[in-house]
Protein backbone atom coordinates (compact mmCIF):
# COMPACT_ATOMS: atom_id res chain seq x y z
CA UNK A 1 0.00 0.00 0.00
CA UNK A 2 3.05 2.56 0.19
CA UNK A 3 5.80 1.70 -1.57
CA UNK A 4 9.45 1.93 0.09
CA UNK A 5 11.26 4.41 0.13
CA UNK A 6 13.92 5.61 -3.11
CA UNK A 7 17.03 5.98 -1.58
CA UNK A 8 18.89 7.89 -4.65
CA UNK A 9 15.63 10.65 -4.89
CA UNK A 10 15.11 10.74 -0.90
CA UNK A 11 15.80 13.50 1.70
CA UNK A 12 18.44 13.58 3.76
CA UNK A 13 17.14 12.74 6.85
CA UNK A 14 15.60 9.69 5.14
CA UNK A 15 18.96 8.78 3.97
CA UNK A 16 20.81 9.42 7.14
CA UNK A 17 18.46 7.37 9.29
CA UNK A 18 18.89 4.59 6.44
CA UNK A 19 21.99 4.76 6.92
CA UNK A 20 22.09 4.63 10.49
CA UNK A 21 19.86 1.65 10.46
CA UNK A 22 22.33 -0.07 8.53
CA UNK A 23 25.29 0.95 10.51
CA UNK A 24 23.59 -0.44 13.51
CA UNK A 25 22.04 -3.59 11.85
CA UNK A 26 23.81 -4.34 8.90
CA UNK A 27 20.52 -5.24 6.73
CA UNK A 28 17.40 -3.21 5.19
CA UNK A 29 14.20 -4.92 5.26
CA UNK A 30 10.71 -4.04 3.30
CA UNK A 31 9.20 -2.90 6.73
CA UNK A 32 12.14 -0.79 7.43
CA UNK A 33 11.99 0.62 3.94
CA UNK A 34 8.57 1.73 3.94
CA UNK A 35 8.98 3.05 7.47
CA UNK A 36 11.75 5.39 6.80
CA UNK A 37 9.53 7.57 4.71
CA UNK A 38 9.31 8.55 8.58
CA UNK A 39 12.54 8.73 10.33
CA UNK A 40 10.82 9.24 13.44
CA UNK A 41 8.38 6.11 12.97
CA UNK A 42 11.24 4.34 11.78
CA UNK A 43 13.50 5.17 14.96
CA UNK A 44 10.29 4.38 17.21
CA UNK A 45 9.78 0.51 15.63
CA UNK A 46 13.39 0.53 15.98
CA UNK A 47 13.32 0.35 19.85
CA UNK A 48 12.01 -2.99 19.97
CA UNK A 49 16.21 -3.35 19.38
CA UNK A 50 16.49 -1.41 23.17
CA UNK A 51 13.79 -3.29 24.90
CA UNK A 52 15.00 -6.72 23.85
CA UNK A 53 18.20 -5.75 25.08
CA UNK A 54 16.77 -4.85 28.59
CA UNK A 55 15.48 -8.05 28.97
CA UNK A 56 18.50 -9.84 28.95
CA UNK A 57 19.71 -11.71 30.45
CA UNK A 58 16.10 -12.75 32.37
CA UNK A 59 15.12 -13.91 28.75
CA UNK A 60 17.79 -15.05 26.07
CA UNK A 61 17.37 -15.62 22.56
CA UNK A 62 15.12 -18.53 22.22
CA UNK A 63 12.91 -17.34 24.88
CA UNK A 64 12.04 -13.81 23.29
CA UNK A 65 11.56 -15.62 19.33
CA UNK A 66 9.16 -17.99 20.88
CA UNK A 67 7.67 -14.83 22.30
CA UNK A 68 7.37 -13.19 18.91
CA UNK A 69 6.56 -16.13 17.31
CA UNK A 70 3.65 -16.38 19.79
CA UNK A 71 2.40 -12.81 18.68
CA UNK A 72 3.11 -13.04 15.03
CA UNK A 73 0.98 -16.07 14.66
CA UNK A 74 -1.76 -14.67 16.81
CA UNK A 75 -1.87 -11.49 14.42
CA UNK A 76 -1.69 -13.66 11.50
CA UNK A 77 1.39 -11.24 10.29
CA UNK A 78 3.52 -13.23 7.78
CA UNK A 79 6.66 -11.13 7.82
CA UNK A 80 7.58 -11.73 11.42
CA UNK A 81 6.31 -14.86 11.66
CA UNK A 82 8.64 -15.79 8.94
CA UNK A 83 11.06 -13.62 10.82
CA UNK A 84 11.28 -15.81 13.93
CA UNK A 85 10.92 -18.94 12.15
CA UNK A 86 13.96 -18.08 10.29
CA UNK A 87 16.11 -17.05 13.76
CA UNK A 88 14.38 -19.93 15.05
CA UNK A 89 15.57 -22.69 12.50
CA UNK A 90 18.88 -20.53 11.67
CA UNK A 91 19.65 -21.16 16.01
CA UNK A 92 19.20 -24.88 14.93
CA UNK A 93 15.68 -25.40 16.17
CA UNK A 94 12.45 -26.64 14.26
CA UNK A 95 9.72 -24.13 14.73
CA UNK A 96 6.89 -27.05 14.61
CA UNK A 97 9.05 -29.52 17.12
CA UNK A 98 9.96 -26.95 20.02
CA UNK A 99 9.17 -28.28 23.12
CA UNK A 100 9.15 -25.06 25.28
CA UNK A 101 10.50 -24.59 28.98
CA UNK A 102 7.92 -23.27 31.75
CA UNK A 103 9.26 -19.78 31.27
CA UNK A 104 8.84 -20.19 27.68
CA UNK A 105 5.26 -21.40 27.55
CA UNK A 106 4.41 -18.72 30.11
CA UNK A 107 6.14 -16.52 27.64
CA UNK A 108 4.20 -17.83 24.75
CA UNK A 109 0.56 -17.82 26.63
CA UNK A 110 1.53 -14.28 27.28
CA UNK A 111 1.90 -13.35 23.64
CA UNK A 112 -0.91 -14.90 22.72
CA UNK A 113 -3.01 -13.12 25.40
CA UNK A 114 -1.57 -9.85 24.72
CA UNK A 115 -2.14 -10.18 20.64
CA UNK A 116 -5.62 -11.62 21.16
CA UNK A 117 -7.28 -9.26 23.30
CA UNK A 118 -4.73 -7.28 26.11
CA UNK A 119 -7.89 -6.29 28.54
CA UNK A 120 -9.02 -9.92 28.82
CA UNK A 121 -4.89 -11.27 29.81
CA UNK A 122 -6.02 -13.89 32.50
CA UNK A 123 -4.94 -13.28 36.01
CA UNK A 124 -3.02 -16.54 36.24
CA UNK A 125 -0.90 -15.64 33.83
CA UNK A 126 -0.14 -12.33 35.23
CA UNK A 127 0.38 -13.94 38.35
CA UNK A 128 3.13 -16.52 36.58
CA UNK A 129 4.94 -13.70 35.46
CA UNK A 130 5.13 -11.70 38.61
CA UNK A 131 6.14 -14.84 40.74
CA UNK A 132 9.30 -14.76 37.92
CA UNK A 133 10.15 -11.24 37.06
CA UNK A 134 10.19 -7.99 39.08
CA UNK A 135 8.44 -4.77 37.90
CA UNK A 136 10.98 -3.10 35.66
CA UNK A 137 11.38 -6.46 33.49
CA UNK A 138 7.22 -6.95 33.66
CA UNK A 139 7.24 -3.21 32.14
CA UNK A 140 9.66 -4.02 29.24
CA UNK A 141 8.08 -7.28 29.07
CA UNK A 142 4.87 -5.32 28.23
CA UNK A 143 6.42 -2.75 26.02
CA UNK A 144 8.36 -5.06 24.04
CA UNK A 145 5.23 -7.22 23.25
CA UNK A 146 3.50 -4.15 22.55
CA UNK A 147 6.17 -3.13 19.03
CA UNK A 148 5.73 -7.10 18.65
CA UNK A 149 2.17 -6.39 18.43
CA UNK A 150 2.37 -2.61 16.78
CA UNK A 151 5.11 -4.41 13.89
CA UNK A 152 2.45 -7.00 12.80
CA UNK A 153 -0.44 -4.21 12.52
CA UNK A 154 1.62 -2.08 10.56
CA UNK A 155 2.97 -5.39 8.39
CA UNK A 156 -0.77 -6.67 8.11
CA UNK A 157 -2.12 -2.84 7.58
CA UNK A 158 0.57 -1.83 5.03
CA UNK A 159 0.84 -5.21 3.26
CA UNK A 160 4.73 -5.90 3.01
CA UNK A 161 6.24 -7.70 0.95
CA UNK A 162 7.82 -10.35 2.25
CA UNK A 163 11.82 -10.15 2.38
CA UNK A 164 12.87 -12.18 -0.62
CA UNK A 165 15.70 -13.97 1.69
CA UNK A 166 12.99 -15.16 4.69
CA UNK A 167 10.88 -17.07 1.42
CA UNK A 168 13.11 -20.27 2.21
CA UNK A 169 11.77 -20.16 6.10
CA UNK A 170 7.76 -19.80 5.32
CA UNK A 171 5.59 -22.54 6.92
CA UNK A 172 5.66 -25.79 4.37
CA UNK A 173 2.00 -26.45 2.98
CA UNK A 174 0.63 -23.38 4.60
CA UNK A 175 -1.06 -20.68 2.38
CA UNK A 176 0.62 -17.72 3.15
CA UNK A 177 -0.93 -15.61 6.37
Amino acid sequence: MIPPIDYASASHDIRAEHDRELGLRGRMTNMKRILLHSPAAHRIYAEWFTLRDLLKPALDDRAVWLLSLAISERCRAEIPLTFFRRALIDGGLDPEAIQPTSDEALLIEFGKAVAADANVIPNDIWAALKARYDDTLLVNLVAFAGIMVATCLFTNAVRVDLDPELEAYRRKGADPV
